[in-house]
């Protein structure tokens, strides 16, 4: 049995998500490699969870089973709690440092769940925390958060960083290629720091 390299990506409706995964197939076939993949979306278009099962090197199957992801991308510090079952105990998690609240959540009166108490529940994996949404901004559209995680997690994915970059530049809007290099680069350079951070733990 080939062993695949597995990367789970979680988040809201409308992050991006689906992009995201669609730029991580489109670095497997400029490298050569075999991936698999599937979307499941829970009424994505009102907020729901959104995840992308990327599978790399693989034979068998589209689905992460839960334990296995080597790598987990949550675009929202929530969606990383409920997902975290699906990462393998030496596993990395890279997650935008951000809830996302619906409206429903407001209209139904419950309670915002502290961010600090939800890092503290994810201390439990290696865990690199960016701040997707300035740099984002800082790129110049906050429509690129998600290349940012691309770019803040392709420390712990097995591609070179050009595929990334160039898979990035194929799929995104041609008007937003130069915004969306800025989000990569500016994601690569937070994701750095936490890579540097777990040499050193």
């Amino acid at each position: 049995m080939t062993r695949s390299f597995d990367i789970l990506m979680v988040g809201i409706g409308g992050q991006g998500i689906i992009l995201a995964s669609n730029i991580l197939g489109e670095a497997c076939l400029i490298e050569g490699r075999s991936v698999r993949g599937a979307e499941t979306h829970g009424m994505a278009q009102r907020g729901g969870s959104v995840e992308g099962h990327i599978r790399i090197d693989g034979k068998f199957g589209p689905l992460i089973a839960p334990g296995t992801a080597h790598l987990m991308i949550a675009f929202d510090m929530l969606e990383a709690l409920r997902y975290a079952h699906f990462l393998m105990p030496d596993g990395h998690m890279v997650v935008n440092s951000h809830i996302v609240i619906p409206t429903s959540v407001f209209m139904q009166g419950a309670a915002i769940p502290d961010k600090e108490a939800v890092r503290e529940r994810l201390e439990g994996w290696p865990l690199c925390l960016v701040d997707a949404d300035v740099l984002a901004a800082e790129a110049g559209s906050p429509l690129s958060q998600n290349v940012v995680m691309i770019g803040a997690a392709s420390w712990f994915m097995p591609f070179a960083p050009s595929s990334l970059l160039t898979a990035v530049e194929r799929l995104v809007p041609k008007k937003t290629v130069a915004i969306n290099r800025n989000a990569f680069e500016l994601g690569r350079a937070a994701g750095e720091k936490c890579k540097e951070g777990s040499r050193n733990a």
